[in-house]
């Protein structure tokens, strides 16, 4: 048996789907590891890695998580973390390396220590119709105009690292975008937007969902049908005003309406109708099992659970990603999309209500449903990664600032 090392940033949506792979490896007899930071230790250990914390504790999103301060950001960190990853790596002695497409010091950590590596993709995969958030471009190199501090802290850890380490064959730039010989990617064919376009290094293995410990404290005895389910996901503070328009907009249409208020207090939200169960945290993945319906973010490891349980969703995206993962929603008859500022409570509630009424809603989330599954979802990923680990890279890690196909 092998032993397979992950690394990743501190992300819910990020980490979340790697668990289920982590524990298929390991029910396998392989050996795993896993960096990341103190926030993850518990769910990953309940996986069955050894857990080996950053430097540092909890890495903290740069203020505000735009391209050009989360490049700075990636690179700094590379910095700070790899003297301690590459001696915990050097003890442990992976035969495979499992980075994060944004986890700069997993793909250099596999460089310096000749290790082949696999990279993760949890959102969708860039191509010339879905483009990374951190490539060369005009936007970018404007933003680190204004911002010379910013770039002045990207050059110098860029710097370091070309000094230091074996960066030959990475990214400059697109540090969000770090592909390998083998792509796993947490979404199916199907639901990727341009995957004609990608090369065969990327496997769709469809959305990443396992079994995960039974949250005792989530009252589900008292959730009534239809359950209705909202939320703004666990990145940043959601506005309480919002959520609370959410909740008073859904309240007439469901028995239990549970909405999800990630970091911020669920009593900012003020006093809410009867049938609404306000908490911070929520066993997502259980709730979407019962629910009629999902009024998201549209972040993709969320909108990819509620499209492996088939529940249409009402997508209220707020920035990164999310209006193109809103857009393949509604193009592929899954759900509607709406403008966060349009968010009125009687528009949401009648946008709600024809999700509710109109058959062809679930029927398209039903569609999606079953591509999601049919992708083989962990026990794919960790058969692509077995095969690999008998196979070998067929080449070298392709610079993201080159091009290429994909």
């Amino acid at each position: 048996m092998s032993t397979v090392a992950f690394l990743n940033i501190a992300m819910h949506g990020r980490v979340n789907p790697t668990l289920p792979v982590v524990a298929e490896l390991v029910r396998r007899g392989h050996t795993v590891t896993y960096h990341t930071s103190p926030a993850f230790r518990d769910e990953i250990t309940a996986a069955g890695a050894t857990v080996h914390l950053y430097s540092g504790g909890d890495q903290p999103l740069p203020d505000p998580p735009i391209p050009v301060t989360l490049l700075a950001g990636l690179a700094r960190t590379a910095v700070r973390v790899l003297p301690a990853v590459l001696a915990d790596l050097r003890r442990a002695g992976p035969d495979l390396i499992v980075h994060d497409a944004a986890c700069l010091w997993g793909a250099v950590a596999a460089r310096e220590l000749g290790v082949p590596a696999a990279s993760s993709f949890t959102t969708f995969a860039f191509n010339r119709q879905v483009p990374s958030p951190t490539r060369a471009s005009r936007g970018l190199l404007a933003a680190a105009a204004v911002r010379p501090g910013t770039l002045r802290d990207y050059l110098w850890s860029h710097r370091e690292l070309r000094r230091r380490y074996d960066t030959h064959g990475l990214p400059l730039v697109d540090l969000g975008n770090i592909r390998q010989p083998l792509n796993l990617v947490y979404t199916s064919r199907a639901f990727q937007v341009g995957a004609q376009d990608l090369d065969r290094s990327y496997r769709f293995v469809g959305p990443s969902i396992g079994a995960r410990p039974a949250d005792r404290s989530f009252p589900a005895d008292r959730l009534r049908d239809p359950v209705l389910y909202a939320s703004l996901g666990t990145v940043f503070n959601a506005d309480p005003r919002l959520l609370s328009r959410f909740a008073t907009a859904l309240a007439p249409l469901g028995g239990t309406v549970v909405v999800a208020t990630g970091r911020t207090d669920p009593a900012a939200l003020g006093p809410l109708p009867g049938n609404v169960l306000a908490r911070r945290w929520v066993p997502q993945p259980q709730v979407l099992a019962r629910a009629a319906l999902f009024l998201t973010h549209g972040g993709m490891n969320s909108v990819n659970e509620a499209l492996y349980a088939g529940v249409p969703m009402l997508v209220v995206p707020q920035g990164a990603d999310q209006p193109l993962v809103a857009r393949r929603v509604v193009e592929l008859g899954a759900g509607l999309s709406m403008r966060v500022e349009d968010a009125e409570v009687m528009v949401v509630r009648a946008l709600a209500q024809r999700l509710l009424d109109d058959p062809r809603f679930r029927a398209g989330a039903a569609t999606v449903r079953a591509a999601q599954r049919a992708a083989g979802g962990y026990r794919r990923a960790a058969d692509e990664l077995e095969q690999y680990l008998r196979s070998g890279p067929a080449s070298r890690p392709v610079s993201a600032d080159l091009p290429s196909r994909g």
